[in-house]
């Protein structure tokens, strides 16, 4: 069994953890931020500072995706979720009236799941971590580079360790990078004498404005995720009968900036008639604002070589998008298992390690943030258009193209809104649905038809509500 070393003690860096204890390694966590883990997930929200993660209390939610692993996997971890207050969350319910049929279907059972807030989910997992045999986690260390030791390849450098801030050298037959969205690990690469990872990065240009609230849970009678020209509205079920609405912007929309103000934030859902009922409880936030999110995607093989052994990213240290789609948590616990998986079969053969967790980075997970790439790019084309005045024209990437017809086709056949779902609760990827058959043959028989629309207020309306 190998010594592991895990950077970032977020909910994936947990995750892959106690996944690897349980498979029987030794793994230790390092995490930056020193802050004890509180009494309690619901005290979690209050009382828990982590500097290190900007979008602690931004929107998170676990999707049917995440339920269906933890069941697998660590089905302790889904029981605790469900003791420390998450919310059962169906996507499914309600159905869409105009449905004639309404009746189950067997996929049903898989389109549920238990959903948290980000403190309170972390806190499940820094808990679950802290009881775990072989997991030892150290808060308030921070690592700062890497150690080298010899190559198992020639030209290849060999990671066997890492040094923290105190100076303090760690030395482990694997380091896992589950840093997150600013891990700087490509800098310590190259610094190492290695060939700088693949990496693409963009600013995603949505702006995010959220509220959370308590009370009597607001029964869901639209979309999870309502686009109404320029703004879109997400809300999420929280725990412990919290939840939250977030209004989604362009971040250069300057007249949206006024959304900042809990009055005007106010006044535009009031205006939005199956989010209005969401305000009805007490507000336990200010307008939460965040923008200047990157999309960023990273290989460490590149022309068929790794750049390195000993060290692998995951989650988002690996690849992150917009967030507002849920997935991030789900998405990075999938590449968790993975990581455990290819570990399982090539502990002993770091360079056939490094290039099989490529591979199967690449088959299995890599689809969704390409899928999210194109629909952002998308929306955000969308929203330009809308802002100037002029028609949105069709995308022209053919997975946004297929997305968007898929939607348009959602109301035509219950089972192809379950399809749709589908993607949306990170069971099967967008690219393997648009390839079935009824699916294919529902897009084609709406043509170019638009998505259905909601109710809500148009641009002119919208600049009406925040002049």
């Amino acid at each position: 069994m190998a010594d592991v070393v895990v950077i970032g003690g977020g909910v994936c860096g947990l995750g892959v953890a106690i996944l690897l204890a349980r498979d029987g390694h030794e793994v230790t966590v390092l995490e930056r931020d020193a802050d004890p883990l509180p009494e309690s997930a619901a005290s979690a929200w209050d009382t828990w500072t982590r500097k290190g993660v900007a979008q602690f209390h931004q929107p998170h939610n676990l999707m049917p995706g995440l339920r269906l692993l933890l069941e697998a996997e660590l089905p302790d971890v889904q029981d605790a979720l469900r003791r420390a207050g998450a919310a059962r969350f169906d996507l499914l319910n309600p159905l869409p009236p105009f449905f004639a049929d309404q009746s189950p279907r067997p996929i049903d059972d898989q389109l549920w799941t238990y959903t948290a807030r980000r403190p309170a989910a972390e806190w499940v997992f820094a808990d679950a971590a802290c009881a775990e045999p072989r997991v030892t986690v150290r808060r308030g260390v921070q690592a700062v580079g890497l150690v080298a030791g010899p190559a198992v390849v020639r030209g290849t450098p060999h990671v066997a360790g890492l040094r923290t801030a105190a100076g303090e050298e760690l030395h482990a037959d694997l380091v896992i990078d589950a840093m997150g969205r600013r891990s700087r690990s490509p800098d310590w690469l190259v610094a190492l004498g290695a060939r700088a990872p693949y990496e693409e990065q963009e600013d995603c240009g949505f702006a995010y404005y959220t509220r959370y609230f308590r009370g009597t849970q607001p029964e869901r009678v639209g979309p999870l995720f309502t686009i109404l020209g320029t703004i879109a509205i997400l809300t999420l079920p929280g725990d412990n009968g919290t939840w939250s609405v977030t209004l989604m912007t362009a971040a250069g929309d300057q007249p949206l900036k006024r959304l900042r103000h809990p009055e005007n934030w106010t006044k535009v859902l009031h205006a939005c008639p199956f989010q209005a009922h969401w305000l009805d409880g007490e507000p336990i936030t200010d307008i939460e604002a965040m923008s200047g999110v990157l999309d960023r995607y990273r290989r460490f093989v590149v022309d068929g070589a790794p750049v390195v052994t000993g060290f692998l990213a995951v989650a988002d240290a690996w690849a992150s998008t917009n967030p507002t789609a849920g997935r991030g948590v789900t998405v990075g616990f999938m590449h968790a298992a993975a990581l455990r998986d290819v570990l399982r079969d090539r502990a002993d053969d770091p360079l056939a390690l490094a290039r099989e967790f490529d591979a199967v980075t690449e088959a299995r997970v890599a689809p969704w943030y390409h899928s999210q790439i194109a629909v952002d790019r998308a929306r955000f084309a969308q929203i330009e258009a809308l802002r100037a005045g002029r028609e949105p024209t069709p995308p022209t990437d053919p997975l946004a193209r297929g997305v968007l017809a898929l939607v348009a086709a959602m109301p035509s056949d219950p089972d192809i809104f379950r399809a749709f779902l589908e993607y949306v609760a990170t069971l099967t990827p967008i690219q393997e649905i648009l390839e079935r058959p009824a699916v294919r043959a529902a897009i084609e028989a709406v043509g170019d038809a638009a998505p259905m629309e909601m109710p809500g207020p148009d641009r002119a309306q919208l600049l009406d509500l925040l002049a």
